[in-house]
């Protein structure tokens, strides 16, 4: 008997003030790409998004206030949704301008 992999999923909000442009949307792909898990971003709208592909992220056109959801299905599902959610809530590490923050260490 297999075990179906665990699914995780928690709305965010774009908070910064550009939205999800090409910079943080590089960001999500990069760090989502560290996880086994298959992650996938949801509008609104019903319409699905592979979290680690830069096309389909920029494609989303999520400006700053819209609410999504992350959904991880796999291994390392728990790990994946709460370290793009912190990402996210972090505002890409981007200033009002767009210009990069350092991140906390």
């Amino acid at each position: 008997m297999s075990q179906d992999p665990p699914v995780v999923r928690r709305q965010i909000e774009i908070i910064n003030a550009l939205g999800l442009h090409m910079r943080p949307a590089d960001k999500f792909v990069r760090l989502a790409l560290q996880f086994q898990s298959e992650i996938r971003v949801i509008h609104d709208n019903g319409d699905e998004f592979n979290g680690k592909s830069i096309l389909d992220l920029t494609s989303l056109a999520a400006e700053c206030g819209t609410r999504l959801d992350l959904e991880a299905c796999g291994p390392d599902a728990e790990a994946a949704v709460e370290t793009l959610a912190a990402l996210v809530s972090a505002g890409f590490y981007e200033d009002e301008n767009g210009e990069e923050l350092e991140p906390p260490r």
